[in-house]
């Protein structure tokens, strides 16, 4: 072999092998789980049953993780849920969100849930476009129940990837026990608690954080 074909051919050489050792450095990754993913959270899963006649009525946000949607939102925000008529045989939730903003202006909306799990109620699905909208499915949004009291007085509630979570009490703020016991549970749930911004009440014209 004349010596300049065979110098032609190194780089190809090399460039060969070199793709030949990152496809291995890429195979031991894979078969490697990363730290992220063995230090994961168990996947999340609603709560064995809930009552939606118990569950109906008023909730008052008590901690949620901040999100886009209630960025506008600076206290006092509340849900409230009520039974509406089956339709096409599926069980519906009547959803009122309202809220009041830094210049103490309410802010409310309405939507529907439709329960998606109907051996437990205990997951949902939820839709803030207007009635003549709601037959799109992917705009809908997942409302799981994951812990709740049993006694009706506090809930947790988020979705199965996490990203979003909300407290929910049947007072504007939690006792003190309570909400040790909702701190142990998210712990338990796999909640990042640094995220959780806890409510606020006014009281008198001052912000007081919740106990």
């Amino acid at each position: 072999m004349r010596l300049n074909r065979f110098l032609h051919i190194l780089p190809a050489a090399r460039r060969g092998l070199a793709a030949v050792a990152a496809l291995a450095v890429c195979a031991a990754a894979q078969a490697q789980p990363s730290d992220a993913a063995q230090n994961a959270p168990p996947p999340l899963e609603a709560v064995a049953g809930v009552d939606l006649a118990r569950y109906a009525g008023t909730w008052h946000e008590a901690a949620k993780y901040p999100n886009f949607f209630q960025r506008k939102c600076a206290r006092d925000t509340t849900a409230t849920y009520t039974a509406l008529p089956e339709e096409g045989g599926v069980r519906r939730v009547g959803v009122r969100n309202v809220c009041t903003d830094a210049e103490g202006k309410p802010i409310s909306v309405d939507g529907v849930a439709r329960v998606v799990d109907t051996k437990t109620n205990a997951r949902l699905a939820v839709s803030f476009l207007p009635s003549w909208l709601r037959w799109i499915r992917f705009a809908e949004g997942n409302y799981w129940v994951v812990a709740l009291d049993a006694d009706y007085r506090w809930a947790i509630v988020s979705e199965p990837s996490r990203e979003y979570l909300w407290v929910l009490s049947r007072t504007p703020l939690l006792s003190a026990t309570d909400r040790e016991t909702v701190i142990a549970r998210l712990t338990q749930l796999g909640f990042d608690l640094k995220r959780v911004q806890w409510a606020t009440s006014v009281e008198r014209g001052e912000a007081r954080p919740a106990q």
